[in-house]
């Protein structure tokens, strides 16, 4: 696929999918329950093929040993500066707890994936899917707890539902790591994928872009976060400056592989993620705050960011 082809994918997976489903709001023939279907449809048919697949051709490198180490810090470095900042920038326990959750969780899944194989192919997808296996680690085992302490700051103590961390762990939402791990077996046994199956991936990476960004453009209710857009300049320059800065120094020291390095540059910078909203729901936090967060920088990464991105990490060249 050359270059014009992807800026063409780039605008037809990530900014179509959006558009329609913002549009699909203001009609009356498909229901939610089709959007929640599109969802569920990603989680336990199109990642676990895609995770299987690319994990198949992935080389076993010394450099993997740092993934789960910078899968966590992609999470871990923006919720550190978002905490001081949020201590002093809002009053609410409740506003600050959303504005940490907006930092710490990123669209990694979705948006990461695409555009991490849009520019390097199989290889960066099975990159990009290790870092969503520890992202989703962090959520588990630090965000829940850290919006509990938000919760209980805010409400003084009143009792919230607790979550079993197993039922999470081991459920069918995480259909993707089996297809991590079969995929790993069999390249480590020195089994060779199919030449029948080099499309396959590419199919479904399209597929599982337009499912799931269907019902986040559905979801966009522009009316509810408009109070809160100013308030989240800052946050992007956590998410698309800070961030990637110190996750790209510290992979120069650590990782060899340059298409690693440039693959964890891009998911540095993905935007904040429809994650921090279901916490903040749960927890009763400020959802506004996370709904905003997610569609500021979301606009600015497709419109500004990836494109930059594009251009300066491209293989190809211009």
């Amino acid at each position: 696929m050359d270059i014009k082809m992807k800026l063409i994918f780039f605008g037809i997976d990530l900014i179509l999918p959006l558009c329609i489903g913002y549009v699909c709001r203001y009609q009356s023939v498909i229901k939610d329950h089709v959007f929640n279907k599109m969802i569920l449809n990603n989680i336990l048919v199109v990642y676990p093929i895609l995770s299987f697949l690319s994990f198949w051709i992935l080389p076993l490198t010394s450099d993997l040993m740092w993934l789960p180490v910078i899968g966590i810090m992609i999470g871990l470095v923006p919720g550190v500066i978002a905490y001081f900042v949020a201590e002093r920038k809002y009053t609410e326990d409740a506003d600050r707890g959303s504005y940490v959750m907006s930092a710490i969780l990123s669209n990694l899944g979705t948006i990461g994936g695409l555009c991490v194989f849009l520019i390097y192919g199989e290889t960066g997808y099975a990159y990009q899917q290790l870092i969503v296996l520890f992202q989703y680690l962090l959520m588990f085992m630090f965000c829940y707890p850290l919006a509990q302490y938000y919760y209980r700051r805010s409400y003084g103590g009143e009792k919230v539902k607790r979550i079993s961390v197993f039922s999470i762990l081991f459920s069918r939402n995480q259909l993707a790591v089996v297809g991590i791990l079969l995929g790993g077996v069999l390249q480590g046994f020195g089994v060779p994928r199919p030449h029948e199956l080099d499309g396959v991936a590419s199919i479904f990476v399209h597929l599982g872009a337009w499912t799931a960004l269907l019902p986040v453009g559905y979801s966009m209710d522009f009316a509810k976060m408009r109070g809160h857009y100013h308030e989240l300049l800052d946050l992007s320059a956590i998410k698309f400056l800070a961030t990637p800065l110190v996750i790209y120094l510290f992979s120069q020291f650590v990782i060899a592989d340059e298409i690693m390095r440039n693959s964890l540059l891009i998911l540095a910078c993905c935007p904040a993620a429809v994650n921090a909203v279901i916490i903040a729901r749960l927890y009763k936090l400020n959802i506004n705050i996370c709904v905003a967060a997610f569609i500021v920088t979301t606009a600015l990464f497709v419109f500004v960011v990836y494109p930059a991105l594009f251009f300066l990490l491209s293989p190809w060249g211009i």
